[in-house]
């Protein structure tokens, strides 16, 4: 064997320097969290997997953090409970709740900020789509860090609340500058002389929830495990 394929050779046999010096258990443990990704995993669920006493298992999770080579994350789920993932992944959504979470609460502010202006907009322009609406704000800099998503899904939840209806467009009349069956939305028709009433949906934090289309009973976003369905349960009416 000529010098450079015994150089390749040894090349593809050396180790990752990341994991070098690590023990035994501290391999399993760190492969465990690094196959979870950006969903990361709860330290109950890691002494399952890693099948290796409790004890030494919570001593690898603060040798690897010390090593950098994991982190604690936070959970909009539950921040008494400890969570890690590699350093190389950042936190999904589910993990996070994206941007409609600061600092781990709902941001109650932005999304009612956003709500009334989306339908002041529609009030403007008589029927509008989600990519409408979020140019109008984008250009005017009406609310600022809006993504196209995050215009939806405050849209969705204002069907819900019978505040504004989802239709198509006949590419007529108010129509004429939206394509033909494209999704678009108006103020919901009926009398407004009267008292506002509050929809159906209103009166549960599902209502409003942004996140509501990614709510499973057995998810990361479950409404086991939301704090404000717990709160609302526990209401006397």
């Amino acid at each position: 064997m000529s010098r450079s394929s015994e150089a390749a050779a040894m090349k593809r046999k050396r180790p990752d320097s990341s994991t070098q010096g690590l023990v035994d258990a501290e391999l399993v443990v760190l492969n465990v969290v690094k196959s979870k990704k950006n969903l990361g995993i709860w330290v109950a669920d890691v002494k399952k997997e890693a099948n290796i006493a409790p004890a030494l298992v919570d001593k690898c999770l603060t040798s690897l953090v010390k090593k950098n080579l994991i982190k604690k994350v936070p959970t909009i789920q539950n921040k008494a409970k400890k969570h890690y993932m590699a350093v190389e992944y950042e936190p999904s959504e589910e993990l996070t709740g994206g941007a409609w979470y600061s600092e781990g609460k709902l941001d109650k502010e932005f999304i009612t900020v956003l709500r009334e202006t989306c339908l002041k907009v529609i009030g403007m322009m008589k029927v509008a789509t989600v990519e409408g609406i979020h140019d109008f704000l984008k250009k005017r800099k009406v609310v600022e860090c809006c993504t196209s998503q995050q215009v939806g899904e405050i849209l969705n939840s204002m069907v819900l609340d019978d505040a504004i209806i989802e239709v198509k467009s006949t590419g007529l009349g108010e129509y004429h500058s939206i394509p033909i069956r494209s999704v678009c939305y108006r103020i919901a028709v009926g009398d407004t002389s009267g008292p506002k009433t509050i929809g159906p949906m209103a009166s549960i934090p599902c209502g409003a929830c942004p996140r509501i289309s990614v709510c499973t009973p057995d998810g990361i976003i479950s409404p086991k495990t939301c704090v404000y369905y717990t709160k609302w349960l526990n209401i006397e009416f």
